[in-house]
Formats: structure tokens, C-alpha cells, sequence
């Protein structure tokens, strides 16, 4: 079955493992999940994560975090979506949870934080929310 929205799928994949408490999750891979992915490891929202290669376009295995068995991620909201594109320019992207949390922002740069973004002065395409 076609996904419409595959950033969409990877956010409600990662939601259900969390809620299921898995260590790990299996996503579809593609260079914009790799992103997301390397931005969540980076913000030290998920341990680790790999691509397995197939002879078809490749498994995205990420290893879920947690401590004292609470996940490091509590929520997470796809923004922009196929159907409606939010942009915003780098003084008006949103703040979460004062900081806490982060924006995934797709810039000229590639994707970035929402803090990365700001410190750039990158404005883009908003992609979701991670608290």
C-alpha cells in the first residue's frame, strides 16, 4: 500500500513503539527520514539508529530511548503537511515548550533545529515537532 505522507508514517511509527514501550522501530528508509533521524540522535531523543540494507530501498532501524522506562520522547506533531506547506521565516519560528523541545525545520542548508535555524538566520519549511 502507497503512503501519501511518509515523514507522517515515520512520526505515528515512532509514537506507536513508544506507546508499546519496543526498543527499536523499523521505518522505510529515505534521505529525509535518515535526517529526522540524525537530528532526534543528536538531540539525544533516540539512542542510535542504522539503515539495513534491502535490494529494495532500505530499512530505517531505530533504537528508542529510555530512562528509568519513561521514553525520552513524549509527542510528537507533524506541522507541514502535503496538503498544506507551513513556512516561516527564521524570527517567527515556533518555540517548544519554551526550548524543551524541538522544531525540524527543512532549510537551504538542509534540515536543522529550529535553534540551529535561528542562529543561521534560515527560514524554511516546518516540518514537525518533537517535545
Amino acid at each position: 500500500m502507497a503512503v501519501t505522507d511518509p515523514i507522517a508514517d515515520l512520526l505515528t511509527r515512532i509514537r506507536n513503539a513508544v506507546k508499546a514501550n519496543k526498543r527499536k522501530v523499523d521505518i522505510p528508509n529515505s534521505n529525509m527520514k535518515k535526517g529526522i533521524a540524525q537530528i532526534l540522535k543528536d538531540q539525544r531523543f533516540i539512542n542510535d539508529f542504522e539503515v539495513i540494507e534491502d535490494n529494495k530501498q532500505g530499512i530505517l532501524r531505530i533504537a528508542l530511548k529510555y530512562t528509568n522506562g519513561v521514553s525520552a520522547i513524549s509527542g510528537l506533531e507533524r506541522i507541514s503537511k502535503p496538503g498544506l506547506r507551513i513556512y516561516s521565516a527564521s524570527d517567527t519560528l515556533p518555540r517548544v515548550l519554551n526550548g524543551f523541545g524541538i522544531c525540524v525545520v527543512s532549510t537551504s542548508k538542509g534540515l536543522l533545529t529550529d535553534k540551529q535555524a535561528r542562529r543561521d538566520s534560515l527560514g524554511g519549511e516546518i516540518i514537525c515537532k518533537i517535545w
